[in-house]
């Protein structure tokens, strides 16, 4: 009890000191008013953007830049040309094989590594089903500026710079035409709904100390500059909206042409998605004061209603442990809709296929890496997709083990399966991050892994980008756990929420988060596991007796180092836990869950074996197993155990 409290003393102390010692970066802000008008029967969306750009950087901008996603979804743009070349590329999927590449295809075993959503659909796009944005002119202090465009970014060369602490006013009218759902954006998805409208507006690109973020689109991640969005939408009054921010004029009605406006507004946002439907059925809850939870679907079977009212029920219960563990929901409301084509953040909002509680609890901890945190997915898409895929891990564990059951909108059938695999689930390794682990291994076995600071638009196979977004990103802060500490690195994480929110921070932002929780030196591991595709490989070497002990000897066959844990077991059913920190570390991790150990000197990262002393005989040994928690992804377990037999 005295160790658990020590260490929650060490967290509540780190996290004083950071609240008083903010993080200073600054910030671009921006204020959109839009009003556009979406022509439902020919899917042309019109309008007007006012836009109030503060441009808070040390620098002079004599050019901005604005996103034209849909540019994207024609044929020959950048994004097709991308996915049918990635598409070139065979992968060998044999089961109990690890991926490899394969230049032909030579068997069933051999799948192309399209981006299924997309493949080689855009090439075969007819004109009045792509997509396209169109500015017509840029207003600036009543001059048209110059306007350059890139196919999915826009260039506009200033007649007067924006000067540092200064605003300037822009105005501009746009159209665009909703391309056939493809990626993300688009009209009518598999599921049958009319608009998913993300990417839809021409969008100031984000501007940070790295300069201008002008990423092409080619179908990966996002950025931008938080503000403050007003916007009006004009469609026929049979279609219900959904979106980003508030309601502001829920009891409007339509004009005498059958046109309803709705007004939206989001504060301290960087994007705001739409949805709209004419057969849409909407559901909400207002689960404490001043948040409002929302599911949008399309109704088809009773069945279906009952699963979308279990999501929403699900993320009202979640939300406690989700705030306790991750940081504080800032904003007024959050909507999931379905949409898109399968599972996609923005702000206030996922766009969802169905129900399914694993892409809602995915989809949610977005808004707090992707929409608050605001990582730089294209630099970093792990910030995101890992840490979220983490997110999801244990939000997805806490609601099985603790809520799931109780749930008024599932048959009595399957709470007894729920209650039954949890049963089950005590029994195995409680390892909740086992599929982000699986995930990793089996790239990092594979000839195809890429450094993890990789470009989201650079890799060379949609295979490595995606295991190494999720699976490689999650497995870090499994593996910063065993480092430091499941406990410290859960605070670490809330430190790190509480600290970088809107703020764009970058991963040795994130390093020295968990440095200072922890005490502990951590540039080793963000250097090796972020920078390099070293591996970790530990394996028992020798077992020598020597008077009334045993001297154990373990081999470090990997190019990446970590401290070792390792377990003896007696056969008299006593148990010893070794824990030999890496002298990279400077530090020894805290015992955890107040288990008793015995810690040896730190083992030096040049050393390739490393040997110590039992506490009884050799021949008193049952057995001998290095990382008995399983939270090292070693690459290579089947020599980290060894049982001796009687």
């Amino acid at each position: 009890m005295i160790k658990k409290l020590s260490l929650l003393l060490i967290a509540f102390a780190s996290f004083v000191n950071f609240a008083a010692a903010q993080a200073d970066r600054w910030q671009q802000r921006i204020d959109y008013k839009i009003i556009a008008a979406l022509d439902v029967a020919n899917n042309v969306v019109k309008g007007t953007e006012e836009l109030v750009y503060t441009n808070n950087s040390p620098d002079t901008l004599r050019k901005v830049y604005f996103h034209m996603y849909w540019n994207a979804f024609a044929p020959n743009s950048a994004m097709d040309i991308r996915s049918r070349e990635l598409g070139k590329n065979f992968l060998s999927v044999r089961r109990g094989a690890p991926i490899t590449a394969a230049s032909t295809l030579t068997g069933q075993d051999n799948v192309q590594d399209w981006d299924r959503r997309v493949k080689d659909r855009i090439l075969k796009l007819a004109p009045n089903e792509i997509g396209y944005q169109r500015v017509s002119q840029i207003v600036m202090n009543g001059k048209a500026q110059k306007l350059i465009e890139h196919e999915t970014i826009l260039e506009v060369q200033l007649t007067n710079p924006i000067a540092p602490k200064s605003s300037a006013k822009l105005s501009l009218q746009f159209e665009a035409q909703v391309p056939v759902q493809i990626r993300r954006s688009g009209r009518d998805n598999a599921e049958g709904v009319r608009f998913s409208m993300s990417q839809w507006y021409p969008k100031m690109v984000e501007y940070d100390y790295e300069g201008w973020n002008t990423n092409a689109y080619i179908a990966r991640e996002f950025y931008g500059v938080w503000g403050n969005f007003d916007v009006t939408l004009q469609l026929d009054k049979n279609y219900m909206v959904a979106a980003t921010g508030v309601l502001q004029n829920p009891t409007a009605v339509a004009n005498a042409a059958g046109i309803k406006s709705w007004n939206f507004k989001g504060s301290n946002v960087h994007d705001f998605v739409w949805v709209a439907d004419d057969h849409f059925k909407h559901i909400s809850k207002e689960v404490r004061k001043g948040l409002t939870l929302h599911v949008y679907y399309k109704q088809k079977t009773a069945s279906e209603d009952s699963a979308w009212a279990n999501a929403l029920w699900a993320a009202e219960k979640a939300l406690p442990f989700i705030e306790k563990n991750f940081g504080a929901y800032p904003y007024p409301q959050y909507s999931f809709i379905q949409g898109g084509d399968g599972g996609m953040e923005y702000a206030m909002a996922t766009l969802i296929k169905g129900p399914g509680l694993g892409t809602v609890f995915h989809e949610w901890m977005h808004n707090w890496y992707q929409q608050i945190l605001g990582s730089n997915e294209s630099l970093y898409p792990w910030m995101d997709e890992g840490f979220g895929s983490f997110a999801q891990s244990e939000v997805s564990y806490w609601y099985d083990q603790n809520m799931a059951a109780q749930s008024p909108f599932i048959s009595e059938a399957a709470k007894k399966q729920l209650i039954a695999n949890n049963e089950k689930a005590k029994l195995l390794l409680p390892l909740k991050q086992s599929s982000s682990y699986g995930g990793y291994l089996s790239l990092a076995k594979s000839s195809l892994e890429e450094p993890m600071s990789t470009h989201s638009d650079h890799y060379n196979t949609n295979y490595a980008y995606s295991s190494a977004a999720y699976s490689k990103g999650a497995t870090l802060l499994g593996l910063l756990g065993y480092v430091i500490g499941d406990s410290l690195r859960d605070a670490t994480l809330l430190n790190y929420y509480n600290i970088w929110k809107f703020k764009h921070p970058n991963p040795n932002d994130f390093f020295r988060v968990a440095e200072k929780t922890s005490g502990i030196q951590l540039q080793w591991l963000k250097e090796y596991w972020m920078n390099s595709t070293k591996t970790i490989d530990y394996g028992l070497n020798d077992i020598q007796a020597k008077d009334n002990t045993a001297i154990i000897s373990i081999q470090r066959y990997g190019k990446m180092p970590a401290p070792i844990e390792v377990l003896i077991t007696y056969k008299d059913g006593s148990t010893e836990l070794h824990y030999i920190p890496l002298d990279l570390m400077l530090a020894n991790k805290n015992a955890e869950k107040n288990q008793s150990r015995i810690v040896h000197p730190e083992w030096k990262w040049v050393q390739p074996t490393y040997t110590f002393e039992t506490s009884k005989p050799i021949t008193a040994l049952k057995s001998i197993e290095i990382d008995p928690s399983f939270r090292m992804p070693d690459i290579n377990r089947s020599n980290n155990k060894l049982e001796i037999p009687n």
